[in-house]
């Protein structure tokens, strides 16, 4: 059985990010960009004012207080998407829209509130903003510069930043192309909950579970539907398995004699490289190549399942969409009560965190940690790091604890904080 640390360097040894493809930038949210866009324009494209006011030069207000305000003859009205108005003499004022632009040389807007709103002549009471309010043109992004750098994961702040550059159209790396077969004769769809309900069969909560995580980790996945444990059923399903980046199957890992999964990989070709891990849940994993393409086989049970996706299949997927940074970071909590285990492998336990203001969060496990029991996945924030030959943890204890979502990413897989 390998180390956990071996088994995750296995899986993304030898990967490279997919091909590039042009997309529209609607289109492109969490895609990871594959070329470096720069601003065609400045951005802003001129000075304007950040605030509702009144536009005015800094030297007519630095002094002025309620009891001894400025009143300046008010020029003009200013709105976005107006022509840039002419220099302010001295004891002019504009009155000013947020987004319109300043006039050459001004450097101050006073917010309304500060004013007593004059059209004709405004009394400026305050000078706390005396310097402030002006966005200066090009103060986000100047015309040449580097908008969006390769290998960022897009967000919606990244694409509006994409827009102002200019960028209708962008290339990133294409998708992985993943093929989820679950296996079982066991299992049926929800369209056969009856049979789940005379209690003949159980439902394939791991096609529903997996297929989701394919898709939050930027992957397309093709639903091969349950395959019998039969091996002429497994032939036909994997028999263009070279057209994916990635086949992900659950079930048919174990030493079971119906179990085919790894079998059929090894039929169709593909070299295994490893076959069970020392980590707990999803120690029944595997790991085969197909030329270009790779085959993961996850545990059947649901937590295993879960666990063994996001250990290998995430990162692995990551990788592959061109995620500089595929991998979640561990970070510290503190433990809120005993943990045992039996300390022969890396123990994976689901637990919810409890944020707490100056201290580290508290870490609770969520219920009963068997592998079947997915209602503990469902409450949990994180998992749990219990090293190897640690079969007991006092609450209190200081813990790693990997996240299920969101959270910091690195470009290596670490189960402590801080590691690189």
């Amino acid at each position: 059985m390998l180390a956990l640390h071996e088994a995750v360097a296995r899986v993304t040894a030898g990967l490279a990010a997919l091909p590039a493809e042009r997309v529209a930038l609607d289109d492109a949210l969490h895609r990871v960009l594959a070329r470096d866009v720069y601003a065609q324009v400045d951005v802003p494209a001129w000075n304007n004012s950040a605030m509702d006011g009144y536009a005015v030069r800094q030297d007519d207000v630095l002094r002025v207080s309620a009891d001894n305000p400025a009143v300046l003859r008010v020029r003009e009205t200013v709105m976005a998407g107006s022509e840039a108005p002419d220099a302010l003499r001295i004891g002019e004022a504009v009155r000013i829209m947020t987004g319109a632009p300043v006039p050459p040389g001004c450097d101050t807007v006073i917010r309304v509130e500060d004013t007593d709103g004059g059209l004709e002549m405004v009394r400026v009471n305050s000078a706390r903003d005396a310097g402030r309010n002006v966005r200066a043109r090009g103060e986000d992004l100047g015309a040449g510069d580097i908008a969006v750098a390769a290998g960022t994961e897009l967000r919606a702040a990244h694409l509006g930043l994409l827009a102002a550059s200019g960028a209708a159209v962008v290339l990133v790396h294409r998708r992985p192309r993943v093929l989820l077969l679950c296996s079982g004769d066991e299992l049926v769809e929800l369209d056969r909950f009856e049979a789940a309900l005379a209690g003949k069969r159980i439902v394939s909560t791991n096609g529903y579970t997996l297929r989701a995580l394919t898709r939050d980790a930027g992957a397309d996945v093709t639903d091969g539907g349950i395959v019998p444990d039969d091996p002429a059923a497994w032939e036909t399903a994997v028999a263009e398995a070279d057209r994916y980046d990635l086949v992900l199957t659950t079930g048919g890992a174990s030493v079971g004699a119906f179990d085919f999964a790894r079998r059929a990989a090894e039929a169709r070709g593909a070299t295994v490289d490893f076959w069970r891990v020392r980590v707990r849940p999803a120690s029944q994993t595997a790991l085969a190549r197909l030329g270009a393409t790779r085959w993961l086989v996850l545990p059947g049970n649901p937590v295993s399942a879960m666990v063994g996706f996001e250990l290998f299949a995430r990162p692995l997927l990551r990788v592959l969409a061109g995620d500089r940074r595929p991998f979640r970071q561990a970070f510290a909590a503190e433990l809120g009560e005993p943990a045992k285990t039996a300390g022969n492998a890396v123990f994976l336990l689901r637990v919810s965190l409890e944020p707490r203001a100056g201290r580290l969060p508290l870490a609770r496990m969520t219920g009963p940690q068997g592998t079947g029991l997915l209602s503990s996945m469902a409450a949990a924030d994180a998992l749990m790091v219990v090293p190897e030959d640690t079969p007991a943890l006092p609450a209190g204890s200081t813990v790693s604890v990997l996240p299920l979502a969101g959270g910091t990413r690195g470009a290596s897989f670490a189960l402590a904080p801080g590691d690189a």
